[in-house]
């Protein structure tokens, strides 16, 4: 991975949880120590797509921050910002938007889906035209490769498709990014549900140990004894078990197979140990750093310093190639 620049990032809307470090935190931090060259988009005016106030934006912001860092991304090695920040990369989005019809937003099914589920009587412009502020933050800092899901390759072939649409129209100047698919653990939040922070059935990682085994208490199994690793028949028992292993390294089955007749209780037990022994340090890091936020506030400068270089020179390419430099 040495010499490839990845672009990756969360929106500021409350405590990363579990989810997100086995998901995607985790997978960061190992194509970090690969060589490769992160950059971390917080992306704060994404925060505005699905509702009509961004609240509490400069704690989701410090803690996201943290979290970042106490899983092991190094700020001397990735650049982590914010959108609200870059003026540059924003910029970017106009000329961008004159590459792609209404009618081809429209058909984008992760938009369509991020519709349904808005919370917003009225859909807003920045809602539908977020796949091309995604695309800005990927074509800014030419990143060649992007960490993505199944359900985000639609938005991926957007940013290609612009990327090619402006070097037939203007002159080469974008490289086409690829994805980089990774299969995140089916991991269920407490409810049985998918773990997601507005639902409130996640195991935050900044939660102390006391709050997460009172969390994995309340999670949902079903009435068998036998615990085994079936996700199509038991999804809740399984989602329990593939916790464990990933916090130890180990295949489900066998945590499955140890637990055995020991049921829902001997379960919940083996998952609560293996998942505070494995965030000891991480929580740990998290809880020295936040001791001190005037480096937090140094780290993120630094980040945005960084970033605003690299997008006001994209910016100026793009000028250049559309005849736009006039000074």
């Amino acid at each position: 991975m040495t010499g490839i620049r990845v672009l990756t990032g969360d929106r500021p809307t409350g405590p990363l949880h579990i989810g997100h470090y086995f998901g995607s935190l985790r997978n960061r931090v190992r194509l970090q120590r690969q060589g490769a060259e992160l950059f971390v988009v917080i992306a704060d005016y994404q925060v505005l797509t699905d509702r009509d106030v961004a609240e509490n934006l400069p704690e989701y912001v410090e803690e996201l921050l943290l979290d970042y860092l106490a899983v092991g991304i190094d700020p001397a090695a990735s650049t982590i910002f914010t959108h609200s920040h870059v003026a540059s990369l924003n910029q970017l989005l106009l000329p961008l938007l004159s590459l792609v019809s209404v009618a081809e937003l429209r058909r984008n099914p992760t938009v369509k889906e991020e519709i349904a589920a808005s919370r917003q009587a009225r859909v807003s412009g920045l809602m539908f035209t977020y796949p091309v502020h995604q695309a800005a933050d990927i074509l800014f800092c030419g990143a060649d490769v992007v960490p993505v899901g199944r359900d985000q390759l639609p938005h991926l072939e957007l940013t290609r498709l612009l990327a090619r649409r402006f070097n037939e129209r203007y002159g080469q100047l974008f490289t086409e990014p690829e994805p980089l698919l990774g299969e995140a653990p089916a991991l269920l939040g407490i409810d049985g549900r998918k773990m997601s922070k507005s639902r409130g059935n996640a195991i935050a990682l900044g939660a102390d140990e006391y709050e997460t085994a009172n969390l994995i208490r309340r999670a949902k199994t079903d009435s068998e004894r036998v615990i085994t690793y079936e996700p199509e028949r038991r999804p809740e028992v399984a989602s329990l078990v593939l916790l464990a292993a990933l916090c130890q390294d180990r295949r489900p089955e066998d945590v499955a197979e140890e637990v055995g007749d020991g049921g829902a209780g001997r379960l919940k037990a083996v998952v609560t140990e293996a998942l505070n022994e494995h965030l000891r340090p991480i929580r740990a890091r998290r809880a020295d750093l936040a001791r001190d936020r005037g480096e937090l506030r140094r780290i993120l400068r630094e980040g945005h310093k960084r970033a605003n270089a690299v997008a006001d020179r994209t910016l100026d390419a793009v000028r250049d190639r559309m005849g736009m430099t006039y000074l």
